[in-house]
């Protein structure tokens, strides 16, 4: 919590000045009480749960006091807020692991799916773009409320060779910074960091680990700066699984020499292994977090999740009326218990 007038919060020396007063007007009420008859000596001979009740005004007054002082110094707290003007950034990964059948029928079908669910249950909110990487990354579609043509768009994705998982947080970063001016483009200087996350975010979908381009321990960086929260899904087995290509998943350019090196041994099975500790720590640097997903349903319940996490950021908010509402409440309610104990019987 901040203060806009934190100078107000100097008031608070008030209520030591309140206990003085009081405690002075008790002790002349003692002095008194022994000049009087009987009748005060049976007063002060009361039970002490009497007594402790009556000291409940007193302490509701001093507290109304301080709320009221807290109040006039303008407090600003950070609350969640939803937004449904949030830029959700979808990157799929379409490396030529993403055939692989430990998903079935594949990992790239089960994927296109699952995103198309995801981007039909944001019709209507926020706006959402597709990023796809291999050894490099591209925008696909940049962010719109076109559900259609994002939906489309899936039916089109051919698996190429390499993960290039950095370069497609810095392209996603840069399709944001296209509709979002809070948010500055890759390469330009994202100011002074503020408190809170911008209104935007990236999910990064792949099964398997940075093999050329940027490192993603630079791209979450870059994204922490500009308050973009990366939110990676690990998706697939570890386990070795045949790989079998759609013919419109697949069209063998560049395929040629890689069978059997790096990706896939010469039985056409995919012995990769997903970096998970690398995509942790990018949820980590970013204020995102990590899911696992090792099949279509886990997938899907993953990103089903996710709108709730990134569509509420945190803003600003100015708290001083419901701090002056407290204050006046516990004073007048002190004011009340005040006058009924005290009234005539």
């Amino acid at each position: 919590m901040t203060f806009s007038w934190p100078w107000a919060l100097l008031a608070i020396l008030v209520i030591p000045l309140i206990f003085a007063i009081r405690w002075w007007a008790l002790r002349r009420r003692r002095r008194a009480a022994v000049r009087v008859t009987s009748i005060a000596l049976v007063r002060t001979a009361l039970p002490g749960r009497t007594r402790w009740i009556r000291k409940i005004p007193p302490a509701l007054f001093v507290a109304g006091l301080a709320l009221l002082t807290v109040g006039a110094a303008r407090p600003q707290a950070s609350v969640p807020v939803p937004r449904t003007s949030a830029t959700i950034l979808l990157a799929l990964d379409i490396s030529g692991s993403m055939c692989s059948t430990d998903v079935d029928p594949n990992r790239l079908t089960a994927a296109k799916k699952a995103a198309a669910e995801f981007i039909e249950s944001q019709r209507g909110g926020p706006r959402v773009g597709l990023v796809t990487f291999a050894g490099s990354a591209g925008l696909l579609v940049p962010p719109t409320d076109d559900t259609e043509s994002l939906v489309a768009a899936l039916d089109d994705l051919n698996v190429g060779r390499g993960t290039a998982i950095g370069q497609a947080v810095l392209t996603s970063i840069d399709a944001i910074a296209e509709v979002d001016p809070s948010v500055a483009p890759t390469g330009a200087n994202p100011g002074n960091p503020r408190e809170g996350y911008a209104g935007a975010a990236i999910v990064v979908l792949t099964d398997g680990a940075n093999t050329q381009g940027v490192d993603p321990r630079v791209a979450s960086r870059e994204a922490a700066l500009r308050r973009v929260r990366v939110f990676p899904i690990g998706f697939g087995t570890t386990e070795p699984v045949p790989m079998v290509c759609e013919n419109s998943q697949f069209d063998g350019r560049g395929f040629g020499s890689w069978y059997g090196r790096g990706g896939f041994d010469m039985g056409g099975r995919n012995v990769r292994r997903l970096d998970e500790p690398a995509l942790k720590r990018m949820a980590e640097t970013t204020g995102g977090t990590y899911h696992r997903a090792e099949n279509a349903a886990e997938l899907q319940d993953a990103l089903g999740t996710l709108p709730g996490t990134f569509t509420v950021i945190r803003e600003r908010v100015d708290t001083a009326a419901w701090f002056a509402a407290g204050g006046a409440v516990l004073i007048a309610a002190a004011l009340s218990l005040s006058l009924w104990w005290n009234r005539p019987r």
